[in-house]
């Protein structure tokens, strides 16, 4: 159950920051559905493959390299879902730094309703 709520905050969050930024559209809520279930995918198969090959250029940069990981996780998503595009790179790595913060705040506000 818990995933299911966590897929639907993601998915809510997914489309109020497409409103909010220029370069990110979303067709509507079943794709940001989709979007929040191939991020979900995307974060749990690809994201530890590239951070486990990007170990060195990571440790150079103090951990800022995973930042562009991110980013890069976001436009693979762009590259597999029809109804979700992000127009560039600089794009990508604000919706994903915004995304990540939003989550974090939503998913602490989850786990304070639950105690």
């Amino acid at each position: 159950m818990n995933l299911i709520i966590r897929l639907l905050i993601t998915a809510v969050l997914v489309v109020l920051l497409a409103n909010f930024l220029p370069g990110v559209a979303v067709s509507g809520f079943g794709a940001a559905i989709i979007v929040a279930i191939v991020l979900a995918i995307l974060n749990a198969i690809v994201k530890p493959i590239l951070v486990v090959l990007t170990i060195p250029i990571t440790i150079v940069t103090l951990g800022l390299f995973l930042l562009v990981i991110n980013a890069l996780i976001i436009l693979l998503a762009d590259a597999f879902i029809d109804g979700f595009g992000v127009s560039g790179f600089w794009i990508a790595l604000l919706f994903s730094i915004l995304l990540s913060i939003c989550q974090s705040v939503a998913y602490s506000l989850l786990n304070d309703e639950k105690k």
